[in-house]
């Protein structure tokens, strides 16, 4: 396996990836993914051979604050360490910030793997997170 900044979006082997996850939300709107990726503050990809297998997407300024957007492994290759290394790469390249954030599902399965990356729940660090859906 290959990590590697993603630096050209090409919606032939990004959408495949979202699909697979069923993050259909994304794949509604090619159009919108793309600028998304493109306004992105850093994307790495993970290749197995010339296979896009994951990908993690950052926004922020990269100084403060950074916000992981996106993290997503396809389901063939899950639980084989891909998401681990992708975040780590992201980790390292944004050591010194402030506050690294996301947002995700509230299963034991991403509680776990976030928390062994060293994440910490927001209520446990006396903050509340809010979105507006």
């Amino acid at each position: 396996m290959d990590i590697r900044e993603y630096k050209t979006y090409c919606e032939r082997e990004v959408l495949p990836l979202y699909r697979s996850v069923g993050w259909t939300a994304y794949t509604d709107r090619p159009d919108v993914l793309q600028k998304g990726f493109e306004r992105s503050l850093l994307c790495l990809a993970a290749y197995e051979g010339d296979r896009l297998i994951g990908l993690v997407r950052a926004v922020g300024d990269g100084q403060t604050v950074v916000l992981i957007q996106d993290l997503l492994v396809h389901p063939t290759y899950q639980r084989q360490g891909v998401g681990t290394k992708l975040m780590n790469a992201v980790l390292k390249r944004f050591q010194d910030v402030r506050q690294v954030q996301l947002v995700t599902d509230d299963t034991p399965k991403t509680t776990a793997f976030y928390e062994s990356l060293g994440f910490k729940a927001m209520e446990n660090l006396g903050c509340r997170g809010y979105m507006k859906a």
